[in-house]
C-alpha cells in the first residue's frame, strides 16, 4: 500500500468587502465568519477532484479526474494527513459514493462498485453496475452516484458538444435512476452539463445546469419523471420504450425564437422551469454542485438551504427554496469566494463542517491552482445576511438573521428592485432581456426588525427579480454582509392585496429617477460600429499592413499568446471564436488588463448589453461577445508608443486567465 505524509500550507489569504453602515465604514469579510482550511496535498498527487466521499470512520476519499481514488487519514487536523492510493486505472472518475463498506464512482462509461475484499487498503473487487454508451466525443462527462432513501442511485450525464449540444450516447443528457442490480430507469431529459446535482430531505431531486446551447445562463431545476429541462441533446432518444416523454426536436421548433423560457413553457407543456435562477456573472458562470445544509446549526444560521458551488468563480452561493401553487421557487444569495481553484464538489464532514473538491485542468477557474482540496468552517458567530426571501401576493418578504437598525429598514431609499430574464433558444447562451425597475409602493417592518414587507406595483411571473439592500446595518451595529439577491418567481402567490396605512406608504412612489441612476452604473452601448470597434476597412488603407489571425482553445485560452507589430501599423485583427463559450477580445493599455477585466465585472445587469466592455479610457480596441463558430475582423492603428499592450476576453470570469500580449516595437 502507498502512502505519502503530507505537510502542512500556509493558510490562503480571502478577499473581502467593504460595506458601508451609513457612519463610517465597517470592514466585513466573509472569512469573520468562515475559516477555509486547506488540506496540504503532497507534490506527486495530481488531485483534480472529480468526486469526494466521507467515510463513517472520519477518513475522506477523493476520486480524480486522472481516474484515481485516495483515501486521506486526518483530513480534519487533528494530525497531518495521509494519503494512500486505494484505486487506479479508472476512467475520469467524477463522482464518488461510500456505503455499506464499498465505494460507487462513475466513471466515464460505467457506473461501478469497488471493494477492499482482503482488507489490505486497496481495492481488489470492480463490479460493473451499469455501462453507459459513448460516442467517443470529449464531452460526454457522468456524475453521481447520489443515493436516494431506499439504495437505489441516481446518475447524470452530459451531451456530447459538436458545436452544440447532442446526446450522442445513449441517454446522455438524461438524469438516470440505476438499482443495485443494475436497472436503468430515465427519469427526466433537456440536462446539457448537470454537473451537480442532490436529493433533498423529502426526496426530491435538483440539479445544476452551467450556461450553453438552450440555457440562457446557470440554474436549479427540481426534476420530477417526465420533465423536459431545456437542453434539446437529450430527445435524441425519446423514442425509446423506457422514455416517460416523447417530445421531439422537431417540437422545439416552434418556440426557438428567443422568447422567454417561461413563454416557450405555455406551449410545450413537458418544459420545466427553473427552480432558481443564478445569473450569469452576477452570480457564478459555471454552477457545479449542491448541498443541503444538515448540519443541525454547526454551519451557520441557514438550515434546510442549499449550497450550490461555482466552478469558474471558486465560490460557494446559497439557495433558498419554497413551493407556490406546488412548485419550486425561490432565491439564491452570495455566500463564499475565494477558493484555491475550481469547486466541483461539496460534501459535509462528520463535524459539520464542509469539504470542498476542487479542479480546473481544461475548466478555467478564478482560483489559480490545479486542484485543491479544502475544508470550510463556521466560527459560531451570525453574520448580518438576508436569511431568506418569500414570495408575497404583491410583493416580497426578505428575512434577516439580525434584526435591523428600524430607522434604516424603514427608508424607501435602502431598496432597489429590478425584474430581468433570458431567451430560450438554440443559441449559446442569452443577453439580459426586459430589464426594468420595478416601484416599491409600500414598506412594513416587523415588530421584531427581522423581517420587512417590500409591496411592489407589480410583480412579473417567470422573471427573475434583482433585489439591491444599501446602508443597512443591525441593531447591534454590523453591517449587511452581502447587500443582494435574485429572486425567481415563477408563480405569483394567490391572496388579498396588502392594505397599506399613510405610514406604510413610499412616498415618492419608489424612488426618484436620479437615486434610480445612482443604483446603476453608467453605460453605453457597444453594440454599434465605434472608433474602438470598426469593422471594416477604412478606404484610404488600400490594404491592412499586418492581418493578426487570433481564435481560441480549450480552458479559457486564446490560440496565440503573443502579437508583435509596428508603431503606428494599419492592422486587421481577425478573431474567430471556436470555442463552446462566449468571448470577445479586448486590446488595453499597458499594465490595464486587471482593472479593465474588474471594471466589466461591475457592469451589472447591463452588462451583457455592454458586451462587457467598459467605458475606459485604457481599453483601445474591442470585438463584440462572440457565441461560438462566429468571427469578426476589426481594424485599427497600432498604437504608436511602443510597448507590450495586453489583449483579454473581458467576460466576466474569463479576463483573469484568458489573455495575451500585443507587443508594438519600433
Amino acid at each position: 500500500m502507498r502512502i505519502i505524509r503530507s505537510i502542512s500550507l500556509a493558510a490562503l489569504s480571502l478577499c473581502f468587502a467593504i460595506v458601508s453602515n451609513g457612519q463610517n465604514n465597517a470592514v466585513q469579510s466573509e472569512k469573520d465568519y468562515y475559516s477555509l482550511r486547506t488540506i496540504a496535498i503532497p507534490q506527486e498527487i495530481k488531485l483534480e477532484v472529480g468526486g469526494v466521499a466521507v467515510m463513517p470512520d472520519g477518513r475522506i476519499a477523493a476520486s480524480t479526474r486522472r481516474g484515481e481514488i485516495w483515501i486521506i487519514e486526518n483530513a480534519y487536523g487533528t494530525g497531518q494527513p495521509y494519503f494512500s492510493k486505494f484505486a487506479s486505472g479508472l476512467h475520469e472518475v467524477l463522482g464518488l459514493a461510500y456505503r455499506d463498506g464499498a465505494f460507487y464512482c462513475t466513471q466515464r462509461g460505467e457506473l461501478t462498485k469497488i471493494e477492499d475484499k482482503d482488507g489490505d487498503g486497496k481495492a481488489d473487487s470492480f463490479t460493473p453496475i451499469s455501462i453507459f454508451q459513448l460516442s467517443g466525443n470529449y464531452h460526454e462527462y457522468a456524475y453521481g452516484p447520489v443515493f436516494d432513501k431506499s439504495g437505489d442511485m441516481y446518475v447524470t450525464l452530459n451531451v456530447a458538444w459538436v458545436g452544440y449540444g447532442d446526446g450522442l450516447g445513449k441517454w446522455h443528457g438524461w438524469l438516470l435512476k440505476i438499482k443495485p442490480n443494475g436497472t436503468t430507469e430515465p427519469i427526466a431529459t433537456g440536462l446539457r452539463s448537470p454537473a451537480g446535482f442532490n436529493i433533498n430531505n423529502n426526496g426530491d431531486v435538483f440539479y445544476a445546469e452551467n450556461q450553453g446551447d438552450w440555457v440562457g445562463s446557470g440554474r436549479v431545476t427540481h426534476l420530477e419523471k417526465g420533465d423536459f429541462a431545456g437542453n434539446a441533446g437529450g430527445l435524441n432518444w425519446t423514442k425509446e420504450p423506457e422514455s416517460p416523454l416523447k417530445l421531439t426536436k422537431d417540437d422545439l421548433k416552434v418556440v426557438d425564437n428567443g422568447q422567454p423560457m417561461h413563454e416557450a413553457a405555455k406551449i410545450i407543456k413537458e418544459l420545466k422551469l427553473p427552480a432558481v435562477w443564478f445569473p450569469h456573472t452576477l452570480m457564478g458562470i459555471s454552477t457545479s454542485d449542491i448541498l443541503q445544509d444538515e448540519s443541525n446549526g454547526t454551519f451557520g444560521p441557514f438550515g434546510g438551504q442549499y449550497y450550490v458551488a461555482d466552478q469558474g468563480h471558486s465560490k460557494i452561493m446559497r439557495m433558498s427554496l419554497e413551493k407556490v401553487k406546488g412548485k419550486y421557487q425561490g432565491a439564491c444569495y452570495p455566500f463564499y469566494e475565494g477558493f484555491a481553484s475550481g469547486l466541483l464538489r461539496l460534501r459535509w464532514g462528520l463535524d459539520g463542517s464542509m469539504f470542498a473538491g476542487m479542479t480546473s485542468r481544461g475548466w478555467a477557474s478564478t482560483g489559480k491552482a490545479e486542484y485543491a482540496l479544502q475544508r470550510l468552517v463556521w466560527n459560531g458567530e451570525t453574520p448580518f445576511e438576508m436569511k431568506d426571501i418569500h414570495a408575497l401576493p404583491d410583493g416580497f418578504e426578505i428575512e434577516f438573521t439580525l434584526p435591523v437598525d428600524a430607522a434604516k429598514l424603514k427608508n424607501a431609499m435602502n431598496y432597489s428592485v429590478n425584474s430581468f430574464i433570458y431567451k430560450y433558444h438554440h443559441i449559446y447562451g442569452s443577453p439580459i432581456i426586459q430589464n426594468q425597475i420595478r416601484k416599491i409602493k409600500g414598506i412594513i417592518p416587523s415588530a421584531d426588525g427581522k423581517k420587512v414587507k417590500l409591496v411592489m406595483d407589480s410583480l412579473i411571473a417567470g422573471h427573475i427579480h434583482e433585489i439591491k439592500l444599501q446602508n443597512m446595518t443591525s441593531s447591534n451595529g454590523k453591517a449587511l454582509l452581502h447587500d443582494f439577491a435574485y429572486y425567481t418567481m415563477n408563480n405569483i402567490p394567490e391572496g388579498a392585496a396588502t392594505v397599506l396605512t399613510e405610514d406604510q406608504k413610499v412616498k415618492m412612489m419608489h424612488m426618484d429617477m436620479k437615486h434610480d441612476m445612482k443604483m446603476m452604473p453608467e453605460t453605453t452601448s457597444v453594440n454599434t460600429i465605434t472608433a474602438k470597434r470598426k469593422l471594416t476597412m477604412p478606404g484610404d488603407w488600400g490594404q491592412p499592413d499586418v492581418v493578426l489571425k487570433l481564435g481560441t482553445k480549450p480552458g479559457l485560452k486564446f490560440d496565440v499568446a503573443r502579437f508583435e507589430v509596428k508603431a503606428g501599423a494599419k492592422v486587421r485583427l481577425m478573431f474567430s471564436n471556436n470555442d463552446d463559450m462566449t468571448h470577445n477580445v479586448v486590446v488595453v493599455a499597458p499594465g490595464a488588463a486587471e482593472e479593465v477585466g474588474n471594471l466589466a465585472l461591475q457592469l451589472g445587469l447591463k452588462g451583457s448589453e455592454m458586451n462587457y466592455v467598459p467605458n475606459s479610457p485604457k481599453v483601445l480596441f474591442h470585438t463584440r461577445l462572440l457565441p461560438p463558430d462566429a468571427i469578426e475582423s476589426i481594424y485599427f492603428f497600432a498604437p504608436t508608443t511602443p510597448g507590450e499592450y495586453p489583449f483579454i476576453c473581458s467576460y466576466p470570469g474569463h479576463a483573469s486567465v484568458m489573455r495575451g500580449i500585443l507587443k508594438v516595437v519600433k
